[in-house]
């Protein structure tokens, strides 16, 4: 039984016309194969709706399920080529639905260099419609991703105490806009963000996670006391503070692969939201679901997204399961010393969009 505060506001029959609408924003056309890799957990009305959405267009599409559940705290679990044939089917096709989440992981590296479009898609109905990517989303991002691009030193401060720096330029900057469009493009329906990840050893300082801010990953819950970080060396050192720095440490310490272990604790993913759709008050309007807050909580505009642990999706050879993300309200985001984002608010217009009225 789903407990919820709200009960779904999204007619189901809607379904197949939102999956639709995603398919034409990622460019599927007929006669394409998109493989949906589905798990148990998987709702079925979003399989039956990506289906007539395919038939519609008049692509060809399937459906693979896996034989375990994924979730937010089990990144990096591959969940294809164990079974002979997985791997080689997804290469071949033109798009993949994925229903879980499979960053981190080698065979998301491998069907995007082969140039397989990738369309992760983990949020509740309602988030669909209302997340989906608005008009001038795209061109933001893209502009914010160029911008953060020519950046070489990045210094992030707030009025609670942040004061962290770290250079970039090792590392892609990497930007999601919500929709598969391209080849070998992952995306997230619903997000809107880019993020990089820091040059090795390079990011010191300190990080203050205050009340308000919102644990993500591995949780999905407000922050109710600060969280001191000391930062050298690119990881983290010392957390500090009541409960939230409690389960940090420890999550985190659940992380380590033997003793001594400092990946969990390396500086990960960092970057801001930009998807005038998602909302800092998501948590509080629809709960703490996970499959509501994915999205919504972590791309709302502003927002300086912290994390810590892997960095193989960038390129990098931390594979760490011990991984937290939390995305930050209040920061001042500085690139080569020029304000970017000051104290949660764009302040480059083009990277500013008004938000789509619906629902």
């Amino acid at each position: 039984m789903h407990a919820a505060i709200r009960s779904q506001e999204v007619n189901p029959g809607k379904l197949t016309h939102l999956f639709k609408k995603q398919f034409e924003l990622c460019k599927v056309k007929p006669g394409e194969t998109v493989a949906i890799v589905s798990d148990l957990g998987t709702r079925r009305e979003y399989i039956q709706a990506a289906f007539a959405a395919a038939d519609e267009i008049g692509a060809d599409i399937y459906e693979m399920c896996v034989n375990m559940i994924p979730g937010w705290t089990k990144v990096g679990v591959p969940t294809i080529g164990k079974c002979k044939g997985t791997l080689d089917a997804l290469l071949k096709c033109d798009m993949i639905l994925i229903f879980h989440v499979p960053l981190f992981a080698k065979w998301l590296r491998e069907v995007q260099q082969a140039g397989v479009r990738v369309q992760m898609i983990i949020d509740a109905p309602d988030d669909l419609e209302q997340l989906q990517s608005p008009p001038g989303l795209k061109e933001a991002v893209v502009h914010a991703g160029k911008v953060y691009e020519q950046a070489t030193n990045v210094h992030v401060t707030s009025p609670h105490g942040t004061d962290l720096r770290y250079s970039r330029g090792e590392y892609p900057v990497m930007i999601q806009y919500g929709m598969a469009d391209e080849p070998g493009r992952f995306d997230h329906w619903g997000v809107g963000l880019i993020h990089t990840f820091p040059n090795e050893g390079s990011a010191s300082g300190k990080v203050v996670i205050m009340p308000g801010d919102i644990v993500i990953l591995p949780y999905c819950r407000y922050v109710v006391d600060p969280i001191h970080l000391d930062i050298e060396n690119g990881h983290v050192v010392s957390i500090e503070g009541g409960m939230d720095a409690t389960l940090m440490r420890e999550w985190l310490k659940r992380g380590e692969a033997f003793e001594g272990d400092r990946d969990p604790y390396a500086l990960s993913h960092l970057g801001w939201g930009l998807n005038p759709q998602c909302r800092w008050d998501s948590i509080a309007l629809y709960g703490d679901a996970p499959e509501r807050s994915r999205a919504a909580s972590r791309c709302f505009p502003g927002n300086f997204l912290f994390s810590t642990g892997p960095n193989s999706q960038g390129g990098g050879k931390r594979t760490t399961r011990g991984h937290y993300d939390v995305p930050m309200r209040d920061c001042t985001i500085e690139l080569d010393g020029k304000v970017v984002v000051e104290r949660g608010r764009l302040v480059d217009p083009k990277m500013i969009v008004p938000e789509a009225q619906r629902g």
